[in-house]
């Protein structure tokens, strides 16, 4: 028997915030073992002192009751703690039924009554509930599922036995059926208690089980004893042995439920159970024999009736039955579980052949991928050497051998420092080649040999380096080569920038003067004609033809809708509500007049605080009139709106139409068609250090956003009208 079963559970306790001494859980534990021990050998003095006869009689139920009142008060308090035992509450509640039991018994006898056996007798039988209870707890808790039916069928069929056994001897001779009836209630109950935690002791033999275990025959015995006078009405004077039983029967197994700790992941010793196991099959089968022959042996005597032994003797043939049914399943099952366990050990023999195959199939697999690898090594174009934690070189190509002009046989072996310094031509940089990444090898020819490395590092032991080193001469000078190509064509942009812009404000300077020279000459002109022809007009009402009212009268309105012309061309040019107003006013009038002449909803957003450039104001102005001038044509708009914001920073319009769209990739193929109003519009905000955008879907129209800052006064080549996106 090992002792991880009959050791007590000493190991500290967390309790208020510490670990507990093994001293004070003993002390804790000797305490609550202690009380119900003094109440039961306080009562258990009191009895035997107490005088002889009704007195007596009557103090000793009193006496059971409190004592087994205590023990269940000591149990429930103990049945809080994480180490109480599973059938602790059980046991209680057994306790709680024998001071009920007993406090009646108190109150009839007080009232000078007689306590007879009777049908009533049934009410003994709720004492089964919590020893079977009880039992089923423990059982849960220490035996396997697979050993439960099995000890459960042998521990009934012990009990069923017993309870044959003390059925006869308990049963007066020739007694009638309610006293047959109360010697079977007592005789099941004594047998429950001795079977139950008997096959439980015998199972897992700790201290702790054995203790409990006489402590409830010392109560089976009490039963018996009882139940002997119970049915034969000999209750007054009660048995001093069974009352005094009755009264340590609780308070021992309170002490022993706090005595033994309980260990609640307890299991059977497998030598312990090899022995059990037969022991227990063995005590079931004599126990149902000998109750057999007790039952044949004493029926007549006994005066029992053949239908009383042929029932007896008819339970005990179905234990015996039910025991061997569950010794034939279980030789079933393990038959079966041998089958399987040899059709597992011929699959695992089957799968261990095919894992040789695979084994086999991997070694060849990895020979072809290391002869592969090394092809790889050998062929490729970069360098590779292999490092190892002090940076010796333990290999390498003959890629970085023709690199650095040395054969591998002297390269291999050497630190890298070395070789650094035996290389003709590296500087320090390539001495740092590993950690930089970057090196440099001057040939005799001249001519720089740029190399650029990566190093990664490989898992395994002792710690290895892997450094590719690649050539990069060729892209090194070709990045030169670009990046002077690149300087010169971005001199070459700025000089056409400046050109243009001085170009655009030429331009633009040209066409202010021409609004200017139209306002002040033409248009004057025409005026006084008009002013003239109306004079003449009123000399020849005063004289005579009405022909010549007439044609004064045409003439007069060619003049007047020539001026009209001349002036709408002169706003074309430069919008006078632009100089004099601003931009916003402009774009709302602009807006205005392209909703009311195409027939779209438009709207305008933002405000401009602050005073910005007059070139920058012309510049935004035309990106409007364009993109306006682009929806008009081509969007089928339904709907237009502008947005203008200023910050501190830049001038950001937004012009957007919920017209057909087009694809953004069409732009070129717009502009080989003669269709450049887009890259007007983008070219004149680009030369003004500003952002253009286009963001157009098929079928979900498009916004256009120019960005111009306000620090640079932009410049340029004036947007016509007339061109298309």
């Amino acid at each position: 028997m090992s002792d991880d079963w009959v050791m007590e559970w000493d190991s500290s306790n967390l309790q208020d915030g510490g670990w507990m001494s093994d001293v004070s859980i003993r002390q804790r534990r000797r305490s609550a073992a202690i009380a119900p021990l003094l109440a039961a050998a306080a009562a258990v003095v009191w009895y035997v002192l107490t005088e002889q006869g009704r007195t007596q009689h009557l103090a000793g139920e009193a006496l059971v009751a409190g004592a087994n009142l205590i023990a269940a008060a000591s149990i429930l308090a103990g049945s809080r703690s994480g180490r109480s035992w599973r059938s602790a509450r059980s046991f209680a509640a057994l306790l709680a039924l024998l001071v009920g039991a007993a406090a009646a018994m108190f109150v009839i006898e007080l009232r000078h009554q007689t306590p007879e056996s009777g049908w009533f007798d049934v009410l003994f039988l709720f004492f089964l509930v919590p020893i079977l209870g009880a039992a089923r707890q423990e059982y849960h808790g220490h035996f396997r599922r697979e050993d439960r039916r099995e000890i459960a069928i042998d521990a009934t069929l012990i009990g069923a036995s017993l309870a044959a056994i003390i059925y006869m001897v308990v049963r007066p001779i020739d007694a009638d059926p309610t006293q047959s009836f109360s010697a079977a209630t007592f005789a099941v109950i004594a047998a429950s208690l001795f079977s139950a935690f008997g096959v439980l002791a015998l199972w897992i033999p700790s201290r702790a089980h054995m203790v409990q275990w006489l402590v409830l025959t010392a109560a089976s015995v009490a039963a018996v004893l009882f139940g002997w006078d119970w049915t034969r009405g000999v209750l007054y004077p009660a048995s001093p042995a069974v009352v005094i039983v009755l009264l340590a029967t609780g308070p021992l197994l309170a002490a022993t439920l706090a005595w033994f700790p309980a260990r609640r992941d307890a299991q059977p010793d497998e030598r312990t159970q090899h022995l059990a196991r037969p022991i227990l099959t063995s005590v079931s089968v004599v126990s149902a024999c000998a109750a057999l022959a007790t039952v044949a042996g004493l029926d007549d005597p006994r005066g029992l009736s053949g239908t009383q032994s042929t029932a007896i003797i008819a339970v005990l043939g179905l234990g015996v039955a039910a025991r061997i049914l569950a010794n034939q399943i279980r030789s079933t099952q393990a038959n079966a579980q041998a089958r399987y366990a040899l059709d597992d050990k011929e699959r695992a023999l089957s799968e261990a052949d095919m894992a040789l195959d695979r084994v086999r199939e991997a070694n060849e697999t990895l020979r072809q991928s290391e002869e592969h690898i090394r092809l790889v090594f050998e062929a490729a174009v970069d360098g590779i050497v292999e490092l190892d934690d002090r940076d010796v070189i333990l290999r390498t190509n003959g890629a970085f051998c023709g690199m650095v002009r040395i054969d591998r046989e002297s390269i291999e072996g050497l630190a890298w420092t070395a070789l650094a310094a035996s290389v003709s031509g590296s500087d320090e940089s390539f001495a740092s080649l590993p950690t930089t990444g970057l090196g440099t090898i001057q040939r005799s020819d001249g001519q720089p040999l740029y190399l650029e490395s990566r190093i990664s590092e490989v898992p395994m032991t002792p710690p290895r380096r892997l450094l590719l080193v690649r050539d990069v001469t060729a892209g090194r000078i070709a990045d030169q080569t670009i990046r002077s190509l690149f300087k010169f064509l971005q001199d070459r942009d700025e000089d056409r920038t400046r050109l243009l812009r001085r170009t655009n404000s030429a331009i633009e300077a040209e066409r202010n003067r021409i609004a200017r020279d139209l306002h002040d000459g033409p248009v004057q002109g025409v005026s006084a004609a008009s002013l003239s022809l109306e004079a003449a007009l009123l000399m020849i009402k005063g004289g005579d033809s009405d022909r010549g009212i007439e044609v004064l009268t045409k003439i007069r309105k060619e003049l007047a809708e020539e001026a009209d012309s001349l002036r709408g061309l002169m706003s074309g040019l430069r919008p006078p509500l632009l100089e004099e107003r601003g931009l916003i006013p402009a774009i709302r009038e602009t807006l205005a007049r392209f909703g009311t002449e195409n027939g779209v909803r438009t709207d305008l957003s933002g405000m401009i605080a602050t005073e910005i450039p007059a070139d920058l104001e012309t510049l935004a102005y035309r990106v409007v009139q364009e993109a306006l001038s682009n929806a008009a044509k081509h969007s089928g708009a339904g709907h237009v709106s502008v947005s203008v914001d200023l910050d501190q920073v830049q001038l950001r319009v937004e012009i957007a139409d919920d017209g057909v769209g087009f694809e953004s990739g069409r732009a070129r193929e717009f502009l080989q068609m003669g269709r450049v109003g887009l890259a007007s519009m983008r070219e004149r905000v680009e030369l003004a250090s500003g952002t253009f955008v286009v963001r157009s879907t098929t079928g979900r129209g498009t916004t256009i956003v120019a960005t111009l800052p306000i620090d640079i006064v932009p410049a340029g080549r004036e947007l016509s009208v007339n061109d298309a996106t």
